[in-house]
């Protein structure tokens, strides 16, 4: 199957794709007929699909020139046969532009993993089939002892610009100064590379953002960073992650249960496996798990 990117995302630090995946074949899928029938017809006489992302997003999603790697392309791959169409890849410069194509037509899905919110499903239904984590990536050695969000005063934190965790990280702040402790320095950057670069060059003192791709950087870093506030919930409800498609899309359901096969075939594992993401996977696909943002 072909996967074809329409854009690039620059990712401003080099980042060797394949070292953190493992050499681990993935399964060739049987169609599944009656999961083909329920595509919509213009999928169907048109034989393939679009899939739009917001460029690279390690180990889901590594976009470079023309092609996109990643959990989410071996996925997409495997789905695409079960489906019987081709699964393309776009890509668009941020969120809101991702949205707005999956909403306008343009695009039929975003496989992502995006994150999942009660104010994101007003507009848009989620087939969920990840669980995500916020936590610190650090220095070696952690020497600012960053663990929690208690831990965080006085220190300095890059987070992703705009994001959920920038609104967490920036409450904590509030919480030092109103308990007579310094406030953290809030360093917020436009892209994960940025942030991560901030850290190993000791500008800032942790990264506050999503385990997966945290999990990633690390195995790219030579051993100076490490992960830390693992298993906590670092101000965040339980959190999910998943595919979007239009508010009420027939996709959702398709999507769903061609997710739900792979699950079943093991599949999904394997992939998942191949990527480092254990600690990412559920059992069961579901639409609309999202909770709300942190306030």
């Amino acid at each position: 199957m072909k996967l074809l990117t329409i854009a690039t995302a620059a990712l401003g630090i080099a980042i060797a794709g394949h070292a953190l995946a493992e050499d681990i074949a993935i399964p060739q899928q049987e169609q599944n007929d009656a999961l083909r029938a329920r595509l919509p017809a213009d999928i169907l006489d048109a034989g393939k699909m679009t899939s739009v992302n917001n460029g690279s997003f390690p180990p889901y999603e590594i976009v470079t020139g023309t092609q996109m790697d990643g959990a989410s392309a071996d996925l997409t791959h495997a789905l695409g046969q079960i489906l019987g169409v081709e699964i393309n890849h776009a890509t668009v410069g941020g969120l809101p532009a991702l949205l707005s194509g999956v909403n306008s037509g343009r695009y039929q899905f975003a496989f992502g993993p995006i994150g999942d919110f009660a104010s994101r499903e007003e507009a848009n239904d989620f087939v969920d089939w990840v669980q995500e984590y916020v936590v610190f990536v650090v220095q070696k050695g952690n020497p600012e002892g960053i663990t929690s969000l208690d831990t965080t005063c006085g220190t300095r934190i890059a987070v992703m610009a705009g994001g959920s965790a920038e609104r967490v990280i920036k409450a904590a702040s509030e919480k030092c100064v109103a308990d007579g402790k310094a406030e953290v320095d809030v360093q917020s950057y436009t892209d994960q590379p940025s942030s991560i670069l901030a850290v190993r060059s000791k500008r800032a003192d942790a990264f506050f953002s999503s385990q997966a791709p945290l999990t990633y950087f690390v195995s790219q870093a030579n051993g100076q960073l490490e992960l830390s506030g693992v298993g906590q919930k670092n101000g965040f409800n339980d959190l999910y992650q998943g595919a979007v498609v239009p508010k009420g899309s027939e996709m959702a359901g398709i999507l769903k249960d061609g997710i739900q096969i792979l699950i079943d075939n093991g599949t999904y594992a394997t992939v998942m496996k191949k990527w480092g993401l254990e600690n990412n996977m559920l059992d069961k696909t579901a639409i609309n798990l999202g909770g709300n943002l942190p306030k």
